[in-house]
């Protein structure tokens, strides 16, 4: 199993989704964080499964989409 792991960037740009959603409603915004949160889980058991970042060209570094989120 891999392991995940979340930059600080990446947390902070989680905080912002939630932030930006929640100016219209605080339970959307936190189902939509669950959701790419929930999401993220599945590259511990399919690692393969997320596609290369395109900008990073390293092939240990994978994304999943949610919504309009990756």
């Amino acid at each position: 199993m891999v392991k995940i792991v979340w930059t600080d960037l990446s947390v902070f740009e989680l905080k912002e989704i939630f932030d930006y959603i929640s100016l219209d409603s605080k339970r959307y915004a936190k189902n939509q964080v669950e959701k790419i949160k929930s999401k993220s889980q599945i590259l511990k058991t399919m690692p393969d499964i997320g596609r290369i970042v395109p900008e990073l060209e390293n092939s240990e570094t994978r994304e999943l989409i949610e919504g309009n989120y990756r």
